[in-house]
C-alpha cells in the first residue's frame, strides 16, 4: 500500500561511490554504526535518485514540478519557520493571511462579509476541514431542532479523490456515492438531489475530476439544492473541490459560476501545489463567512507564550510553501496566471485534437475544462489495451497513466494526459509522435498481448 511501510529485515544495499571509488553501505532498515559524512551522503542519494522517472515528462501528476529559481530560493531560505509558530513568525503569518484574502477575492466571497480560511498540507487536508464544518453545522441545526444525529451521510459522485472516502471512514459519516453511468462521468444536479435526505450534511462538487478534468454544474447542483429547500425545507450547503480548478476556472474560464457567487457554495478548497503553481505540499482553506465555520472547530491554542487561533489536522510544518504561494501571486499577478494557465490550456486542447487525428482513440474529455485529456481505445480494438499504450510510452520517458472507472463504467478504461506548466508545444508534438508511432507498433500486432505485458495494475487511485 502507497505510503504505508512495513519493517523490514536488517542491513544495507552495498553501493560504490563516485567521490571515493570505496565500496559503502546505504541504510535500509536500521541507522549505520558510522555516517559516510555530507558530501558522500549526497553522492549516494543523487545517484539513486537518478532511477525516478523525469519529472518534466510525467503527464500523470497534477503536481508542480518545476518552478523560479528565486521562489526555490526563497522555500530553501524559510523551510526553518513552523508554520504553526504564529506569534513567532508574525510576518509568515501575515503573508498567510494575505493569501487566504487574495483567494478569497478570486473565488468573489461576498462583499461585506468576512471570509475566513487556512492553508493546508494540500487538498486532503483541506477537504477534511472542510468536510468537518459541514458535518459540524449539520449536527448544531439538528440538535436545535431536538433530532437525532447519530446517521450523517454525505453525497457526491463516485468519480472524488479517495481522501472524501477517507474523511467519511474516519469521521463516521455514510458516504452516499453517486455512480457514474453511461456517458455520465461525474455528478449532476438531478442524481445530488436524489441522494438528499433530511441527514445530508452537504454535497460534494468537483471543480475538476481526477479522471478526466471535467467540471461537475455546481450551479446547477445550487438550483437544485435550492429547489430541494423550497419544497422541503432541506437546506443542504455545497463543498466545492477545487484541487485544480480552483487555479484555474477564474483566469481560463472567468464566467462560469462555481464560486461563492452562489449563494449555496459554503466552502471552498484548493491545491496550492497544483494549478496554483507552488511545490508540494500545500493547499488553502475557505469559508464563505464565520457562519460557515463554527467556533468549537477552531482552537484557541496557548503556545510560544501567544494566543494562536487554528483549525488543522497537522500542526508543525514549513512556512516555505506558503511563501512560494505568495511569491507567486506577486511575481505572476493576475495576468501572468492568466497567460499560463491559458497557454496550459492551449496545448492540452492542441493535444486532443491530435490524439483524435491518429486513429483509434475516441476522447473522453478535450482539455476545454481543466488543461486535462482523456482518451479510450475505439471498442473495435480488441487486441491491445490502453494500459499496453501505457507501457510503450514508458519506453520514450513518459508517465501517461492508464485506469479504469469507478463502478457501473468499470468497463471504460482510459489514458490521461495532465498539461502543467512547463509543457510547450514541442513537447506536445513530440508526445504526439511517440503516441503514433507505439500506436502504430501495437496495431500491427496479429494477437492480443499476455496479461503479463499488458500493464500491472488496472485501478488508479488519485
Amino acid at each position: 500500500m502507497a505510503g504505508v511501510h512495513h519493517r523490514r529485515r536488517h542491513g544495507g544495499r552495498a553501493t560504490a561511490s563516485r567521490a571515493s571509488g570505496l565500496e559503502v553501505q546505504l541504510p535500509v532498515s536500521e541507522l549505520p554504526a558510522r555516517g559516510v559524512g555530507g558530501d558522500e551522503a549526497y553522492d549516494l542519494i543523487s545517484s539513486e535518485l537518478l532511477l525516478d522517472g523525469s519529472a518534466r515528462l510525467n503527464l500523470a501528476t497534477f503536481v508542480t514540478t518545476s518552478m523560479p529559481e528565486r521562489a526555490a530560493r526563497l522555500m530553501a531560505e524559510t523551510a526553518d519557520k513552523n508554520m504553526i509558530d504564529k506569534d513567532e513568525y508574525p510576518q509568515t503569518a501575515e503573508i498567510e493571511r494575505r493569501c487566504v484574502d487574495i483567494i478569497a477575492n478570486l473565488w468573489h466571497a461576498p462583499a461585506g462579509e468576512e471570509a475566513t480560511g487556512c492553508s493546508t498540507t494540500g487538498s486532503s487536508e483541506a477537504v477534511m476541514l472542510g468536510a468537518l464544518a459541514l458535518k459540524w453545522r449539520w449536527r448544531a441545526r439538528r440538535r436545535a431542532a431536538g433530532q437525532s444525529t447519530d446517521r450523517p451521510n454525505l453525497v457526491m459522485g463516485a468519480n472524488v479523490q479517495v481522501c472524501w472516502e477517507k474523511f467519511c471512514r474516519y469521521w463516521d459519516v455514510e458516504a452516499r456515492l453517486v455512480p457514474v453511468e453511461g456517458d455520465t462521468l461525474h455528478l449532476t444536479a438531478e442524481r445530488a438531489v436524489q441522494y438528499c435526505d433530511e441527514n445530508t450534511i452537504g454535497v460534494a462538487a468537483i471543480l475538476g475530476s481526477t479522471f478526466d478534468g471535467s467540471y461537475e454544474p455546481v450551479r446547477a447542483i445550487a438550483a437544485a439544492l435550492d429547489d430541494l429547500e423550497a419544497r422541503t425545507g432541506l437546506d443542504v450547503p455545497i463543498h466545492v473541490d477545487a484541487a485544480s480548478g480552483g487555479f484555474v476556472a477564474p483566469f481560463v474560464q472567468p464566467d462560469l459560476e462555481w464560486d461563492f457567487r452562489l449563494p449555496r457554495v459554503a466552502s471552498i478548497n484548493a491545491s496550492g501545489h497544483k494549478y496554483g503553481l507552488v511545490y508540494p505540499g500545500v493547499g488553502w482553506a475557505v469559508w464563505r463567512d464565520r457562519d460557515a465555520l463554527p467556533e468549537d472547530l477552531v482552537f484557541d491554542v496557548d503556545y510560544l507564550g501567544g494566543h494562536m487561533p487554528t483549525f488543522s489536522l497537522n500542526f508543525s510544518r514549513p512556512g516555505s510553501e506558503v511563501v512560494a504561494q505568495y511569491y507567486m501571486f506577486t511575481s505572476l499577478g493576475f495576468e501572468g496566471y492568466r497567460n499560463l494557465q491559458q497557454h496550459s490550456s492551449a496545448i492540452a486542447q492542441h493535444l486532443a485534437a491530435g490524439v483524435a487525428d491518429i486513429g483509434p482513440y475516441r476522447l473522453i474529455s478535450s482539455g476545454r475544462e481543466l488543461p486535462v485529456l482523456a482518451f479510450a481505445l475505439d471498442p473495435g480494438v480488441d487486441h491491445y489495451t490502453v494500459f499496453d499504450v501505457s507501457d510503450r510510452l514508458r519506453e520514450r520517458g513518459w508517465l501517461v497513466p492508464a485506469y479504469s472507472y469507478p463502478p457501473n463504467r468499470e468497463d471504460l478504461s482510459v489514458l490521461r494526459i495532465v498539461v502543467r506548466a512547463g509543457m510547450t508545444f514541442d513537447m506536445a508534438d513530440q508526445l504526439l509522435a511517440d503516441l503514433r508511432s507505439k500506436t502504430d507498433d501495437l496495431g500491427r500486432l496479429d494477437r492480443r498481448l499476455p496479461e503479463t505485458l499488458a500493464g500491472g495494475v488496472r485501478a488508479f487511485r488519485h
